[in-house]
């Protein structure tokens, strides 16, 4: 019952603009579902010239706040950058803000938004999210490409591009290769976490290209069943985890699967904000794919910021701008390429949903943000926790000790010149304090405490407590450690770039595409 209300709310509310509501209730036959704005789209395609080379990138987590707070971090840094080198001048003396500096893709010609409920859920997650992009409708929260019963299955658009035009195709992801986002457009599955089974589907996909951080699960949950990279290898692709093996796969490569050489947390990618020179970043691994794919037919290319939700996850702001920075850097790889194919080209730019309730503006600042100051962290909650807490807690390390490391690694400091925004309040040290105790000395809950979680979540007490207080001295917060229901932002460069336009559903990526790309 309490699902059948839901649908029937979630039509209710959204029957005017949105398309495919109907899905929200599995007792509607999937056939008799005729989304409202797919014969809208359809008619206006038919006037638009259709794309050879499509790149959809997915900011994961990613929607309005994720990306005007890294565009306005960049207006902040060029502000502070000024004001340094006006010494004469006194803090905000006849200042008139600059403004943010605009990420490539905010500067797109068309502009939409999409709503990003699912059949539970209006604060959906990644799975089902993903498989409304790649099929154009909706499911439950943690299934992939199927139904709610979890026995139909929906063809994703890239196996549609595949096997009815013969394009190429790639997948490339700074998290896992079998996570959520990327999965969505090869595999079929009830739930997300049948990490081996979503393998076997990436294998047995024929897809061209696979980049990004390393599979999960490899061989299997017990870990004696067949190895996925062998599989792989035995189903013609050739498997590169070194830099030295990427760069050996070019154009003459039939199939390939690049593994990051420099796998992190849960074998994804590094954070942007730990990516060091020597490593590669989501842009090379994009430029690489083009290498693979280019040809006369035409190719579509997923690319997912991942950790831009596992940062506002974890409520860490200056890894979740770094990693939106380096989705914009991949996409600049795209802009590129279309600048050599003009009229061919179509870039769209979105996001699953969103995740943290991420907003520009903290009670403690009132209407002040100090963004610039995000600059002193360098290094990500999940780079504390390994190479600093881990050691913390081994060692029982004084307080004042791990202060030191807390002012060299985020700039907070427990004194320090009048003004000095960097220098701990009374109140905030007492929250540090507390959190390295529970960190260093601390034990679990055995049950649920929610004052505990509403302080750290599922995270390191430390780590978390840190991140809110520099998130909070910025003017920055977040709301949750979860998935939200906000909208996500559809920006669109190029050919029929037109068709997104509006506000719609997350479904209507699909519709658009498939009408745009001519799919049946």
């Amino acid at each position: 019952m309490k699902k059948i209300a839901t649908a029937l709310l979630s039509c209710a509310l959204s029957a005017a603009t949105l398309a495919g509501c109907a899905a929200n209730a599995a007792q509607v036959p999937q056939e008799s579902q005729e989304p409202h704005t797919a014969a809208l789209t359809a008619t206006a395609a038919a006037s638009v010239k259709s794309p050879k080379y499509v790149f959809l990138f997915i900011g994961d987590g990613m929607s309005y706040p994720q990306i005007q707070s890294t565009s306005d971090y960049l207006g902040a840094l060029k502000d502070a950058d000024y004001w340094q080198a006006q010494p004469s001048l006194d803090d905000n003396q006849g200042a008139i803000l600059d403004g943010p500096e605009y990420l490539n893709f905010m500067n797109f010609e068309a502009a939409g938004s999409a709503v990003t409920y699912d059949s539970n859920s209006f604060a959906p997650d990644s799975a089902s999210t993903a498989t409304s992009i790649s099929t154009g409708h909706k499911t439950y929260s943690g299934s992939i490409n199927v139904d709610e019963t979890g026995t139909i299955e929906y063809e994703t658009i890239a196996e549609q591009l595949k096997a009815q035009k013969g394009w190429e195709i790639g997948v490339i992801t700074s998290v896992n290769l079998n996570h959520a986002t990327p999965a969505a457009f090869y595999a079929h599955q009830a739930s997300r976490s049948s990490y081996y089974e979503i393998g076997l589907e990436l294998v047995e996909s024929g897809f061209d290209y696979f980049a990004g951080g390393g599979l999960l699960k490899p061989t299997g949950s017990s870990g004696d069943q067949t190895d996925l990279y062998e599989l792989a290898q035995e189903a013609g692709y050739t498997v590169a985890k070194t830099h030295a093996e990427a760069d050996a796969i070019g154009t003459n490569t039939e199939k390939a699967i690049i593994i990051d050489e420099d796998l992190a947390d849960s074998d994804a990618m590094a954070y942007e904000l730990d990516r060091t020179d020597d490593m590669w970043a989501l842009a090379d691994y994009v430029a690489k794919g083009i290498e693979v794919l280019d040809n006369d037919t035409g190719f579509f290319m997923m690319c997912e910021g991942g950790k831009i939700d596992w940062a506002c996850h974890a409520n860490d702001a200056a890894s979740s701008i770094h990693d939106t920075q380096a989705l914009a850097d991949a996409v600049q790889v795209a802009i590129d390429f279309a600048k050599e194919h003009a009229d061919e080209t179509l870039i769209l730019v979105t996001g699953d949903h969103e995740t943290g309730g991420l907003t520009i503006g903290f009670a403690g600042t009132d209407y002040d943000t100090y963004l610039d100051l995000l600059e002193n962290q360098k290094i990500s909650f999940a780079k504390y926790d390994s190479d600093y807490v881990a050691s913390y807690k081994a060692n029982k390390t004084p307080f004042e000790t791990v202060l030191a490391d807390i002012e060299k690694l985020f700039g907070l400091k427990a004194q320090g010149e009048e003004g000095d925004k960097l220098v701990l309040t009374a109140y905030e040290m007492e929250q540090l304090r507390a959190a390295y105790e529970k960190s260093i000395n601390g034990t679990a809950s055995s049950q649920y405490d929610q004052a505990e979680y509403v302080l750290y979540g599922t995270y390191e007490p430390l780590s978390v407590t840190i991140t809110h207080i520099i998130n909070n001295k910025s003017g920055i917060s977040f709301t949750s450690y979860s998935h939200t229901g906000l909208p996500v932002a559809v920006l669109a460069e190029g050919a029929g770039s037109e068709m997104f336009n509006g506000y719609y559903d997350n479904t209507d990526i699909y519709n658009k595409l498939a009408d745009l790309l001519n799919i049946a």
